[in-house]
């Protein structure tokens, strides 16, 4: 029963309602002085979060908490948003943490960090000097068991081929490709194989190779000439000059910062292509026991991701992260990059969702109207954290970092504004 008082000196009777029980996290959105508490103040400052306080973020810090079952990052927004900003300053600021980065740089944009930073930029160019070769095992020798750089080569390898050829490989390509490898790696003599290599093994296979899986030289050198043509072009034709020999630079790797600025070729159907060679070289180095937690860092993933082959070998790489302290960080400009892989059902469909599961720190900048809905499907956002992406301003975010959201303002230091622009020439 509703208890009651007689108010004889307002001559009215007052009509008292049980008090409502609810929750901190439901009371904090009405009452101003409560507010969500974030991630905690162990990792580098990124902003202020416009629920609450300061926001901090770490990803080995919230994968040792159980906040996060992976390193990985994807950075998604419309050009201008200062998705490339976030990235450029918590890379200096993790400098502090003894943290490294190694940057793949499809457009020229990181030049101003690597000075900053006094860290070099490896610049490929066709026809250029600088030679590196993605299936140089390079610092792994000696660190990592030669199994596994077997599998790194041949996934790779397979990966080149299928994105050269716009297919899957076939059982027999896929077995020459794995011959010529072995074939190098039982070679007492101990040198490593090149693209330059791999093709003249592929046109004209030892017999001794055939035996093993009994079939003739001919025979191999007729399923596979599709594949040894097609890596031909990036010995002989328009990309010559960069991956086609043995490494020819010395890069410190255990300074806090290497890029990899392939600009020159931003605009080649083969970007991709480009990207997948650099992007493995890198790991060759950085993904071997005990070289430190790391960021590596992959502009314009879309690019990467357009090819089924090219992406399958991604997504094993994204698996090899926890065991080796690596954080990737994936940046792409709309949702619809993801979608635009295949159609749906497809397997290229298939790996851009994987990859999605394998990545837990999801950071949205603003996108336009028409990817609101294809957002909530894709990230894994609820109807109102949809809805207010097209209306984020310049620096503000929607971060899902596990199962937790947070609308967070990027602030950047005085000093960093000039690492961190990419508009200067506007």
């Amino acid at each position: 029963m509703t208890p009651t008082v007689n108010l004889k000196w307002l001559n009215r009777t007052a009509v008292f309602t049980p008090p409502h029980r609810t929750t901190t996290a439901h009371l904090q959105s009405v009452y101003p002085l409560m507010f969500s508490p974030g991630l905690g103040s162990r990792g580098t400052y990124i902003g202020r979060e416009l629920l609450g306080g300061s926001f901090c973020f770490d990803p080995w810090e919230l994968y040792a908490q159980g906040v996060l079952t992976n390193p990985n990052m994807l950075v998604i927004g419309q050009v201008g948003r200062g998705k490339s900003s976030l990235v450029k300053s918590l890379l200096v600021r993790q400098q502090v943490f003894g943290r490294r980065a190694a940057v793949l740089d499809p457009k020229g944009e990181y030049q101003g960090l690597a000075e900053a930073l006094g860290a070099p930029v490896v610049k490929l160019v066709p026809g250029g000097k600088i030679r590196i070769n993605p299936l140089d095992p390079g610092m792994s020798t000696g660190e990592v068991d030669a199994d596994e750089i077997f599998r790194r080569q041949t996934s790779l390898l397979q990966a080149l081929a299928s994105s050269s050829l716009n297919r899957s490989l076939t059982p027999e390509e896929r077995t020459a490709c794995d011959l010529a490898l072995i074939d190098f790696q039982e070679d007492n003599t101990g040198r490593i194989p090149t693209i330059p290599d791999i093709v003249e093994w592929l046109l004209d296979p030892p017999e001794s190779a055939a035996k093993r899986i009994s079939t003739t030289a001919d025979e191999i050198a007729r399923n596979v000439r599709e594949v040894a043509l097609e890596l031909r072009r990036m010995c002989h034709g328009d990309l010559k000059g960069m991956f086609d020999g043995h490494t020819n630079i010395e890069v410190d790797w255990d300074g806090p910062l290497v890029v990899i600025d392939l600009s020159a070729v931003f605009s080649s159907s083969a970007l991709g292509l480009m990207m997948t060679c650099a992007t493995a070289w890198m790991q060759s180095a950085i993904v071997r026991p005990n070289a430190g937690r790391r960021f590596i860092v992959v502009d314009e993933a879309w690019a990467v991701l357009s090819n089924v082959g090219v992406a399958r070998w991604l997504q094993q790489s994204y698996k090899l992260s926890r065991a080796y302290g690596v954080s990737n960080i994936a940046i792409m400009h709309r949702v619809s990059d993801l979608q635009a892989t295949g159609a749906a059902g497809s397997e290229a469909n298939a790996l851009a969702r994987g990859l999605l599961s394998d990545t837990e720190t999801r950071v949205i900048y603003g996108q336009p109207a028409s990817e609101v809905e294809l957002a909530r499907e894709m990230l894994g956002l609820n109807e109102s954290e949809a809805e207010m992406l097209p209306g984020l301003g310049r620096g503000q975010a929607l971060w899902k970092v596990g199962t937790r959201s947070f609308l967070v303002d990027h602030i950047l230091g005085q000093s960093e504004k000039a690492i961190v622009d990419t508009d200067a020439r506007m």
